[in-house]
């Protein structure tokens, strides 16, 4: 079966979670990866102490869905020999993606000038928190800072408590893995017709502002400033918010047009609310009178209820055990079994982009750090005896 992105090969300098999950979007849908990583994990393994049981350092490494479909070869990158490696690799590479700051792959010898002159068609990418230029652009960062910075931890939380911090996806996963899967894309379209490979300068702080163009956009016509839970979408409407069931558990209502909102206020018998949904002035007594109702029954027996009638915009609030369990899920195949280990059943998350006719597969689990580099050092030409001096020389680590 052939793949969408078959025949293309990445080379994968990245660490913490934007660039794997973009080389994993990368492999998902049929490249090449090869993930170049420091010798025994590198610091982040060093200072919390590493995986002592290499049974379940394999175990963690085949369960984390960014490392599958890749290969792993172990480089010590201060090495010389190390850096010959590196560039055999990257000669007859597609795609080449670094996420340090700016300034650490000039030291390592693997700037994007440096590799094009090895390889001219190589796109380069450089995914990093505030990008490769501006006055931010030296600074230490995590997703927390980056949706600041880009505007959307701003917007997020209730009119209360001020801003909420949500998981890791809007700067790392969206604004950094997806954004950077999209330009790598577009780039090796663009190689297409000019011949040649080009630089693509990813910032998560840019990927939050781009995430926010429709809230941007408001701003810019109307001057008003959104604050947590004061607009229709982050909170500041009953029509479109959570509610807490009896059992503890959470409805999410989405009825923004009329004719859902009319028709949910009638299945829970409160036509009294119909009228006034736009009315700002009356939001807070419909919030407290929802609460009130959604209050009196589980979850289960409003979901049961509400998803038999049409146009009712109503779904539960899931735990992540729910998730993975959900028939919806389950039939889009977004929970799937990826393959065994030692006997074991490896579940995973699936494949997001369902394409009819190069669809997306799993084809190997993540390994550990350098699990493949004597493979990998042998396609390159080199030897057993060549590569035991690599290891000798702390150059290489074979895992």
């Amino acid at each position: 079966m052939s793949m969408a992105l078959q025949g293309i090969k990445v080379i994968d300098l990245t660490r913490l979670a934007p660039g794997p999950y973009c080389t994993m979007v990368l492999g998902d849908l049929g490249a090449d990866v090869i993930r170049v990583e420091e010798p025994g994990g590198g610091r982040m393994a060093r200072e919390r102490g590493g995986e002592s049981d290499a049974t379940q350092a394999r175990r963690r490494s085949a369960f984390n869905a960014l490392n599958r479909n890749k290969r792993s070869i172990a480089l010590n990158l201060k090495n010389d020999d190390a850096r010959d490696v590196l560039n055999k690799l990257c000669r007859d590479a597609d795609v080449f993606i670094e996420g340090f700051r700016p300034g650490v792959v000039s030291r390592l010898g693997c700037d994007y000038e440096s590799l094009k002159a090895i390889n001219p068609r190589l796109v380069y990418c450089s995914l990093s928190g505030y990008g490769q230029d501006g006055p931010y652009s030296d600074l230490v960062g995590h997703d927390i800072n980056y949706i600041s910075v880009g505007g959307a931890l701003g917007v997020i939380g209730s009119q209360e408590g001020g801003p909420s911090i949500p998981m890791n996806i809007i700067a790392d996963f969206a604004g950094g893995g997806l954004h950077a899967a999209m330009a790598i894309m577009a780039a090796l379209i663009a190689r297409t017709h000019t011949g040649q490979g080009q630089m693509v300068d990813i910032a998560m702080s840019d990927g939050v502002g781009y995430l926010m163009a429709s809230m941007l956009s408001e701003y810019f016509v109307s001057g008003t400033v959104p604050t947590p839970g004061s607009v229709t979408l982050n909170g500041g409407a009953p029509y479109y918010n959570v509610y807490r069931c009896k059992d503890g558990k959470y409805l999410s209502v989405g009825c923004i047009e009329p004719w859902f909102w009319s028709t949910l206020c009638r299945a829970i018998d409160r036509e009294d609310l119909i009228d006034g949904q736009f009315d700002s002035a009356n939001s807070e007594r419909v919030l407290s009178e929802l609460r009130s109702t959604f209050a009196q029954r589980n979850r289960e027996d409003w979901w049961v209820d509400l998803r038999a009638i049409d146009n009712i915009a109503v779904a539960k609030v899931y735990s992540l055990d729910e998730m993975a369990d959900d028939p919806q899920n389950i039939q889009r195949k977004m929970i799937v079994d990826a393959g065994t280990l030692n006997g074991e059943v490896v579940r995973q998350v699936g494949i997001g982009p369902k394409l009819s006719d190069t669809p997306g597969t799993i084809r190997s689990l993540g390994v550990t750090p350098g699990q493949n580099t004597r493979e990998i050092l042998g396609a390159l030409g080199y030897d057993d005896s060549k590569v035991s001096r690599l290891i000798d020389d702390d150059a290489v680590d074979a895992g």
